[in-house]
Parts: structure tokens; C-alpha cells; sequence
């Protein structure tokens, strides 16, 4: 049993050190551990550091792409690198690697596909109230989209066995937290939740820079990624909305005909027929979105098979440097100095 640990990482070469020492050397019931960084385009010497921290592979994106385009581009690495199950962690030292055992756990055990480490949000001192109530509320409203019990559906810290990192496709630009969680449920993948520890805060989130920016992106991603697996319900719920109002509108003006106070309330007629009309459009695009959803899932599925193919025939990764080019670390020996340092 081989698990790959995949740190996606912009710019964290003073971070990484004390991540990569926080990793652990054995896990009950894993033959082999290995370490995986993403290097998401970074300008500053990210690479050089995990190699002299004795990491074991790299993909090296040409350009900066992003959270959601560097996890996924781990996932694809691991996946042709061997790997039965696939960490995913923070570059930033959040997650504590001592959890990792605990997170793997329920796919060795059999009993999940997928796992993501619980920060119990409500406790975590770093998150201002706002914040705490802005996660509880988002987490609520993915859990009810995704139909999963997940409590805490923005942590990163989670693990994925094979079956579960081939079904994973994802296409947001910003982060892939909240469109795998629905992805998984709406192809009924087996997710758990295990509680987690994390530690002090380090740095600022390079994903967003204020509250408003974190409410409006993970929003659209929640609607976009909720339509595009249930676009029907979506279209048909905005059909209704508006015929209602436009429902609502005839029934005053008819009361005001029926009265003898219909003259001057003709633009009421106008108006409830417009929204009718588009309530009428709206339906008619929930059932060609439904049918371009049944397409999208024949091109996951034609993808998924392509990635088996790929496995079977040893395909290489994209952007892959294996972790030892040009130089000679030992990951023990590294580690060791990074203690003596700490």
C-alpha cells in the first residue's frame, strides 16, 4: 500500500521547511510513503527547498494556475506515480502532520473513498465570528447541495484512495474544496470526515483578500458547480419564481377589471405576460442544460477511462522532476538538520 502526501505550493519556501518536517515517516498499514510538491509557478526557490528536504517528486507548472489547476495536477502525478491513496495538505503548516494516520485511516479500514479532516471550525481561534458563521452557513449549504455530512467542507487536509482521485475533474479556477464535495456526492462517492487538530496561523490566505471577496467566489462556485449537476431543479425552481410573479401580477390586474378599475392597469397584462414568457424560456433551458448535463457525464466518464488507459500503458506526469535531479539529499538526513535548526 503506497500513499503519496501532494502539497500544492506559490511562493513557500519559508513555509515548507516546517511542513515537510511535520510529515510522518510511517503510517500503520502503508508500505510507502512519498512526497509530492506542486510548484504552482513560483518566483521565489520553492523547488531548491524540497529537494534539499529530500522530497521525492515535483511537478513544476510552467506559469502560476492557480489552487484548483495545482491540485488537480497532483492528483493526475499521483496517480501515475503508483499511489493507492493520495494526501492532500497545505504548504503553509495548517494541518498538522500527525492527523495523516488518523485521516487515512477510514479508506484502509474499507469504509470510505474519501476523507477530509474536521478543523471544528466553531473552535478555532484564528477565524474571526464573522468568518466561523460565514463557514458554518457555507458548509450547511454544501452539504444540502452534495447531500454528504461533511461538517467542515472548506478544509484542505483530506485524502483520497484510487477510485475516488480518478473521478476527480475539476474545473473552477479557484479552489477545489467545495466542487469535489459535490462532485462526490452527486456520483455517490463514499466521504467521511475525521476531527483534526491544526496549528497557529502562519501567514495570511493568498486565496482571498477580504470577507466579501471569500463570501462572493465561494458563492458562485456553490451555484456553478450545483448547476452543472442539477441543472433541471435549477432552472425549473427559477422558472417557477418567476412565473409567480407574473402569476401574481395577472391576478391584480384581473381584480382590477373584474371591479370596473381596469382602465390604466393594462402595463400590469404587459408585464405578468413578459414574465410569463420568460418563465416559459427558463424551463425550456433547464431541459437543454439537463441534456448537456447527461453529455458531461459521458465526457467524465470517456476521461476516466482515458486516465485508466494512461495508467495501464505508464504514461509519465505532466511537468514531472523527480525530486533527487541534480542533487543527492536524503529526506532523513534533511529532516534531521531541519530539527537541529528548529
Amino acid at each position: 500500500m503506497k500513499v503519496i502526501i501532494q502539497i500544492p505550493c506559490f511562493n513557500e519556501a519559508e513555509q515548507l521547511p516546517a511542513t515537510l518536517r511535520d510529515l510522518p515517516e510511517a503510517i500503520p498499514g502503508i508500505d510507502t510513503i512519498e512526497w509530492l510538491v506542486v510548484d504552482d509557478g513560483s518566483t521565489d526557490n520553492t523547488v531548491e527547498v524540497a529537494r534539499a528536504f529530500g522530497v521525492d517528486h515535483i511537478v513544476r507548472l510552467t506559469n502560476h494556475k492557480g489552487l484548483a489547476a495545482a491540485f488537480q495536477a497532483g492528483l493526475d502525478a499521483c496517480l501515475k506515480l503508483g499511489a493507492d491513496v493520495i494526501v492532500n495538505t497545505d504548504a503553509d503548516n495548517q494541518y498538522r502532520g500527525s492527523d495523516i494516520p488518523k485521516l487515512v485511516q477510514p479508506i484502509l479500514a474499507g469504509k470510505a473513498d474519501l476523507v477530509i479532516g474536521d478543523r471544528g471550525v466553531a473552535m478555532v481561534d484564528e477565524f474571526s465570528r464573522v468568518k466561523k458563521r460565514l463557514q458554518l452557513l457555507g458548509s450547511a449549504t454544501v452539504r444540502r447541495f452534495s447531500q454528504t455530512s461533511i461538517p467542515d467542507v472548506t478544509s484542505g487536509f483530506r485524502a483520497y484512495n484510487r477510485e475516488a482521485a480518478l473521478r476527480v475533474q475539476v474545473v473552477s479556477k479557484f479552489t477545489y474544496a467545495l466542487e469535489t464535495i459535490i462532485q462526490a456526492g452527486n456520483m455517490l462517492v463514499a466521504v467521511d470526515s475525521v476531527p483534526i487538530a491544526t496549528n497557529p496561523k502562519t501567514r495570511e490566505s493568498r486565496l482571498f483578500s477580504s470577507t466579501w471577496m471569500y463570501v462572493r467566489r465561494n458563492t458562485l462556485a456553490i451555484l456553478r458547480v450545483y448547476t452543472m449537476y442539477e441543472p433541471l431543479r435549477v432552472f425549473m425552481i427559477a422558472a417557477a419564481a418567476v412565473a409567480l410573479a407574473g402569476a401574481a401580477i395577472w391576478i391584480r390586474f384581473f381584480y382590477y377589471f373584474a371591479t370596473g378599475h381596469g382602465r390604466g392597469h393594462v402595463q400590469s397584462l404587459i408585464l405578468g405576460g413578459t414574465l410569463l414568457i420568460i418563465a416559459v424560456q427558463l424551463a425550456a433551458l433547464g431541459v437543454l442544460a439537463d441534456v448537456l448535463a447527461a453529455i458531461r457525464v459521458l465526457l467524465q466518464r470517456s476521461l476516466e477511462r482515458i486516465q485508466r488507459l494512461e495508467l495501464r500503458l505508464g504514461v509519465e506526469p505532466s511537468h514531472y522532476e523527480s525530486g533527487d535531479e541534480g542533487t543527492e539529499p536524503a529526506r532523513t538526513a534533511a529532516s534531521h538538520a531541519g530539527s537541529s535548526e528548529r
